[in-house]
């Protein structure tokens, strides 16, 4: 049995910044709280918290005064830096440089737009990324997921569009052209292609990787947006792909009869953890 796992795949950037700080506070000794989960992954949050580190929800934040926070990289909208100034709170700020960035061009443009520009962000509702960036409009940004959700816009008035760093290019190119066949021709209308490359640039060689082995294990949280997004990539050339969220997951009927197996996984999968898949295979077919 052949078992691969692809280079590519694992921690982007931010996400390994963010656990780089996590894990020098927590060096450091003392109470460290993350706001919300570090990442999209709950293998690699549970081993954070064996070394100490305590997840909130943002009611939580109120409860505290004088404590240490880490804001994970999805980033945060204004509200919480507010919060924590009153509070006392010491923030270690993980925001990805990536997201910072649209949070600025975002805040820029709602600070200086024209009357009734409408500013639009093709995003996952609720999801910690989207909720910093509508939080720089002062929560009057409308979130679009899909062509449906382009029914809250009125097309008689300005739009500008802006992508959640983590969604797909095809995605982003079919809201801009539906924008484009409804808006009214004289209305102005501008789009920013905001998607993270680190991310986007993965679907290609994923592709490619999944296409290349018999069977694929892709290993993602179920919180993933990302990873939902790479598994279906995975599965769009492989039909035999299967989404797990560890060794434990692991079917041993999909490895009968199978000669090569791919392992690959999210922005937000731990390279332990594909590494942990991989020994189970090879013990499997022992």
């Amino acid at each position: 049995m052949i078992v691969e796992i692809d280079r590519a795949s694992g921690f982007c950037h931010g996400v390994v910044s963010a656990i780089r700080k996590a894990e020098e506070r927590l060096d450091e000794g003392g109470t460290l709280y993350c706001l919300g989960d570090i990442v999209h992954n709950s293998k690699e949050v549970e081993r954070l918290q064996q070394r100490g580190l305590i997840t909130i929800s943002h009611p939580d934040l109120e409860n505290l005064s004088g404590q240490k926070v880490l804001l994970r990289a999805h980033g945060e909208p204004p509200s919480t830096y507010e919060t924590a100034k009153r509070k006392g709170i010491e923030i270690i700020d993980a925001t990805c440089p990536v997201v910072l960035q649209l949070q600025r061009r975002i805040k820029a443009a709602y600070n200086t737009r024209t009357p009734g520009l409408q500013i639009v962000i093709y995003g996952k509702m609720g999801h910690a990324e989207v909720n910093g960036l509508v939080g720089q409009t002062n929560g009057e940004a409308i979130v679009v997921e899909n062509i449906d959700g382009l029914d809250q816009i009125d097309f008689t008035k300005p739009i500008a569009l802006y992508s959640q760093t983590t969604k797909s290019i095809d995605g982003l190119r079919l809201i801009v052209a539906e924008i484009e066949r409804r808006r009214n021709p004289d209305v102005p209308f501008s789009y920013y292609d905001t998607i993270c490359r680190q991310v986007s640039n993965r679907v290609s060689q994923l592709r490619a990787f999944a296409a290349s082995h018999e069977i694929i294990l892709f290993v993602s949280g179920k919180k993933s947006s990302n990873g939902k997004i790479l598994f279906n990539e995975c599965l769009s050339v492989n039909s035999r792909t299967h989404l797990i969220a560890g060794p434990q997951e692991i079917d041993r009927q999909w490895l009968e009869g199978v000669n090569s197996t791919g392992i690959c996984g999210a922005t937000s999968t731990p390279r332990w953890l594909m590494e942990d898949v991989r020994e189970a295979v090879l013990e499997m077919c022992r």
